[in-house]
């Protein structure tokens, strides 16, 4: 089973902590990976139109921002950078190897540099 997920949150979406499905907006599954290919691919294009950061990693996992679109955080007294995020996953996991896809991984910004050290601490 494949599921395009779009989630919202402080953590890109390649990290996986603890607790990254409560982070999740929608999910649309698919018995085929290409169908699944196809309709990441659209929602990607959604998604930059409104979000010109972004980050795309070749395991079909994408987080777009907007500088500013921050949450404060009481662990690491500071503010996350929020992200509007889109994998393509394979039964809840990132895709194997072989499915991976060199041409996705492209940026448009450096990723913030914030992050939450109590969830790296795990």
């Amino acid at each position: 089973m494949y599921r395009v997920v779009t989630m919202y949150g402080t953590d890109e979406p390649w990290w996986f902590f603890d607790g990254w499905k409560e982070d999740i907006v929608s999910v649309d599954e698919f018995d085929d990976f290409y169908k699944a290919l196809k309709y990441y691919k659209k929602e990607w294009f959604e998604m930059a139109e409104n979000y010109k950061e972004f980050t795309s990693k070749s395991g079909l996992q994408t987080a777009f921002w907007k500088n500013g679109d921050e949450e404060w955080c009481e662990d690491c007294v500071g503010y996350l950078q929020r992200y509007h995020s889109i994998a393509l996953l394979e039964d809840w996991h990132a895709i194997p190897l072989e499915k991976k896809r060199s041409g996705y991984s492209k940026k448009s910004g450096e990723l913030p540099e914030r992050f939450c050290s109590m969830k790296t601490e795990n």
